[in-house]
């Protein structure tokens, strides 16, 4: 399948051309994202079918798990296409208990970023994504320090692109003028649009809009006028969400997760649903 005829077309990181139907590979994991998952050869053949549909905008991160998917990842798909497009996230860490504790210090970061490389096999990264905030939305406050320890990294050529998830725009403004931005990755989905006017806002500066919980996370999207739009189009609500997000602005690709190749036909299929002015017109009520 060509980049062009994924649901989406393409959008531009930096000078990375990516599908905008990418693939979160959050959901690889076990449960709640920690530990193995239960089936491994299922995730690889995920992985692989990601790949043999045209998708390649990879998500991931060594913190899920940890290191499970990230090694998944390599076993299946390494040495990688050349048109392939993995994106990681720092900032974080796994406890014992499943926790996600911030891991912002300087030399947490620089670790992080060498353990993804090492673990993915990589010389260089083509995004890195600092996730600062919370679980679900950013707290006010400098990320100068964090996010100069990535500038510094990737004028070492360990990364080719930044990224930041879970800002608001004024730590985006903060970053820019540090280093570029290629992309902000936070909690964004039809039913929740605090982040309206950031992504207006970097559409306009040709940066990439990457919402995380698409379908609303681990509480399944719920709405009546979702539930009744997607009743008339003969598809299921979270096709309709998927579908609202591409049409939403060209600058948002899409990254939802599954590790059944089945699910992952279904998103792909999903996300190529058209909706009318009408329909559209009553989806945006729901926020």
């Amino acid at each position: 399948m060509a980049l062009t005829s994924l649901p989406g077309g393409t959008f531009r990181m930096g000078d990375l051309t990516a599908t905008r139907m990418g693939y979160g590979a959050m959901q690889l994991a076990g449960p709640h994202v920690f530990g193995p998952p239960a089936d491994r050869d299922a995730a690889i053949a995920v992985l692989r079918e990601v790949v043999d549909l045209g998708i390649n905008h990879i998500d991931t991160s060594d913190y899920y798990g940890p290191y499970v998917t990230n090694e998944i990842i390599r076993e299946a798909l390494h040495p990688y296409p050349d048109d392939l497009h993995i994106v990681t996230k720092v900032g974080a860490l796994r406890d014992a208990e499943g926790n996600w504790p911030p891991a912002l210090a300087p030399d947490q970061l620089r670790q992080a970023v060498h353990d993804n490389l090492r673990r993915l096999g990589l010389d260089v990264i083509d995004v890195v994504n600092l996730r600062v905030g919370g679980f679900d939305r950013p707290a006010p406050g400098s990320i100068e320090e964090p996010f100069t320890v990535l500038a510094e990294l990737q004028q070492q050529g360990l990364i080719r692109h930044l990224g930041l998830s879970t800002v608001n725009a004024e730590q985006v403004a903060e970053a820019q003028s540090i280093a570029p931005v290629v992309c902000v990755q936070n909690f964004y989905n039809i039913a929740n649009r605090d982040d309206d006017p950031l992504v207006d806002s970097l559409a306009a500066q040709g940066i990439a809009y990457v919402p995380y919980f698409p379908l609303g996370g681990f509480t399944q999207l719920q709405s009546e006028e979702l539930n009744a739009v997607a009743a008339r189009l003969e598809a299921t609500p979270l096709a309709v969400a998927l579908a609202w997000l591409l049409h939403r602005s060209p600058n948002i690709p899409l990254i939802p997760g599954t590790s059944s190749v089945a699910h992952l036909r279904e998103n792909v299929a999903a996300a190529a649903l058209t909706l009318s002015d009408d329909a559209l017109t009553e989806l945006n009520i729901i926020a």
